[in-house]
């Protein structure tokens, strides 16, 4: 199995980087040319009136038993999408109009972060394992430190450097079909982790390292994605 990596600053990376831009350009061109309307059919009554301004009681049920949702955010430069995981109802809601979470060690990017500082918009997409609907959250986010908020946040003996803080703009239910079309839970769509390259086989390509040390580093990755948690 092959691993093609454009070193930084080539030629062929610069020719990437430049056919991209044209043909996001020309997809952009397009794009603006589209009759959608003609193309689908409107959204149900049921569909509109499904999008609330805020917390139902079932929403903060399907609340209460989340581990898992991704967060989208910006800036002027681009997008973000990162992914958020916790225990039950990790994400805690405050009233019928504000939730907050706690953000915990990830690469140390804090792609989020420097985004919300930049564009207060934000938007959690959650899945429910074993569950055929999602749930979308779309709103205006800050960054807090406020002491007992964070601790309202800690798990176990680890308190939080920030959380983030949620204005709930719409709030919704999205249908599982996404979930079925990748046949998402089913024991059989797990994958083989020989099936693509391990994160030590891209770390070797990406510094030159002897490919030899891949499964040295795959062992770092584990422990520390499965031990370093909070």
């Amino acid at each position: 199995m092959s691993l093609s990596i454009y070193p930084a600053g080539s030629r062929d990376a610069a020719q990437s980087s430049a056919s991209t831009t044209s043909a996001t350009s020309a997809t952009s061109a397009d794009s603006a040319h589209v009759d959608l309307d003609a193309l689908y059919d409107p959204p149900s009554e049921g569909i509109v009136k499904g999008v609330m301004s805020r917390l139902l009681p079932f929403h903060t049920a399907y609340l209460d038993v989340a581990t898992f949702f991704c967060v989208a955010t910006g800036n002027a430069q681009g997008l973000d999408a990162s992914p958020r995981g916790g225990a039950p109802g990790f994400v805690k809601v405050l009233d019928e109009k504000t939730v907050v979470f706690a953000d915990w060690p990830g690469n140390n990017r804090i792609a989020s972060l420097r985004n919300l500082t930049e564009d207060d918009r934000i938007g959690m997409l959650f899945l429910f394992p074993g569950l055929e609907v999602f749930m979308r959250i779309n709103g205006h986010a800050r960054i807090t430190v406020d002491p007992a908020l964070l601790e309202h946040l800690k798990e176990g003996e680890r308190t939080p450097k920030t959380a983030i803080v949620v204005s709930i703009d719409e709030v919704l239910f999205h249908c599982g079909k996404a979930i079925n079309r990748a046949k998402l839970w089913r024991a059989e769509s797990q994958l083989d982790r020989k099936a693509v390259p391990s994160m030590g086989d891209m770390k070797a390509a990406l510094t030159g390292m002897d490919p030899a040390r891949a499964s040295e580093i795959d062992a770092g990755y584990y422990r520390a994605v499965r031990g370093d948690l909070y």
